[in-house]
């Protein structure tokens, strides 16, 4: 009897903890588009979910703004074959919210494959009702 109140005590707690707000479910869309349109390489989406003022930060130390960002993809001379994320977390206050998650990526840059796994943190404003992409960052794994 006491197995059965500690598991159903520790499932009480555990829920809250997993459970996510309306905004942070719509951030974590937000991000699922990101993640195939730029598996998909799709121009459009990736256009409408960055913010025109976008400063989007590779852990080489280059960044680009949005015109880069998505014409980079879009030429295939950074091309993602697959795009995974993990760990991620959804902070969100007011109309901005801020993403980190583990991205592990088999990418063809130029034509060449390769492999990718960093650590990316990305900050995002809702504007006239839909989130976009302010800024980005990305850190390779240790």
């Amino acid at each position: 009897m006491y197995k059965l109140i500690l598991a159903v005590a520790v499932s009480l707690i555990a829920i809250p903890m997993n459970a996510q707000t309306k905004q942070e479910k719509e951030v974590a869309a937000a991000v699922e588009q990101l993640r195939k349109a730029m598996v998909d390489a799709d121009s459009v989406v990736l256009s409408n979910l960055a913010d025109d003022k976008l400063t989007y930060g590779h852990s080489s130390g280059k960044v680009e703004t949005k015109t880069d960002f998505v014409g980079t993809i879009v030429s295939g001379k950074s091309d993602f074959v697959t795009i995974d994320l993990t760990d991620q977390t959804i902070q969100v206050s007011k109309d901005v919210a801020i993403v980190r998650h583990k991205l592990s990526a088999k990418t063809n840059d130029d034509g060449k494959p390769g492999e990718v796994n960093l650590k990316i943190l990305t900050v995002w404003q809702k504007i006239k009702g839909n989130w976009k992409m302010l800024a980005r960052q990305a850190v390779k794994t240790t």
